[in-house]
């Protein structure tokens, strides 16, 4: 990747000097869910509550870290295996199985939204799996759990590879990210049940950024970034068929004033 630089509002909590022994990222999964509506694109987006460890008060995708559950052989899986995940992505299999299967899970979790289905298809109407939605955020139930017992198949090709993010080093909390684009299923509905938000709904990408730049919300980098390459595209079908190269990107901040500078460059 070539360096390039952006500008977001400031206000992003992060440390200007780096420790001597970064922490060593956690897995995680972000998915940028799409639908198509007569104004453009919309993405749903998510204000976390101000009592979240990580990224409190900021509006980004649905997601989270790895589960070790996640990685687990038994989930009935249809689409691109495991090893082209990991060829996309980099690492091993069983890592990129993981990170599918957070994936699914997260979304689920955060938004209701079910990338799953009897063979062949997928669920018109998550409701009816509520109470196993919130035993998966309690951790009380393991995604591989809930699938088999409701005859259900992850639907993997229901997912594309987006973007690879790790958090900047001078972050105590860090996440090595893959993002990957969904699109609603149809008859689902993307809702702000879950206990990590305090606010959820859709809005066009460059709404979004509007609403950073006016200070009435915060993005961090990541989120600022796909947001601006989102507005580019017409429909989500668009999106989905852009040639993406997934390359690890690793930001360096710098404060200037009231904005953040976002160095991106070789990895």
């Amino acid at each position: 990747m070539p360096e390039l630089s952006f500008d977001v509002p400031g206000g992003l909590p992060f440390s200007d000097t780096p420790p001597a022994q970064p922490t060593v990222p956690r897995d995680a999964a972000t998915v940028i869910l799409l639908r198509d509506t007569d104004a453009g694109i919309e993405v749903f987006l998510q204000r976390r509550v101000a009592a979240m460890a990580f990224a409190a008060g900021m509006t980004v995708f649905p997601g989270g870290g790895v589960d070790e559950r996640d990685a687990d052989t038994s989930v009935r899986w249809a689409g691109p295996a495991a090893s082209d995940w990991a060829k996309w992505f980099g690492g091993t299999e069983s890592v990129a199985r993981a990170l599918v299967c957070a994936a699914v899970r997260e979304m689920f979790e955060e938004s209701g939204v079910l990338l799953a289905g009897p063979d062949g298809g997928v669920v018109a109407d998550a409701a009816r799996y509520a109470d196993a939605r919130r035993a998966l955020e309690s951790r009380d139930l393991s995604l591989a759990g809930f699938l088999a017992g409701s005859g259900l198949t992850l639907r993997a090709d229901l997912l594309r590879p987006w973007a690879h993010w790790v958090t900047p080093v001078q972050e105590k909390r860090r996440y090595d990210t893959r993002f990957f684009l969904a699109v609603l299923p149809e008859g689902q509905h993307a809702d702000g049940a879950t206990t990590e938000a305090e606010s959820s709904g859709w809005q066009r990408p460059q709404d979004a950024l509007a609403d950073a730049e006016a200070g009435r919300s915060t993005l961090m980098p990541p989120t600022w970034y796909t947001l601006k390459e989102l507005a580019g595209f017409r429909t989500s079908g668009e999106a989905f068929a852009a040639e993406r190269t997934i390359e690890t990107i690793i930001p360096t901040l710098i404060r200037e004033g009231d904005r953040i500078r976002v160095l991106m460059g070789d990895q």
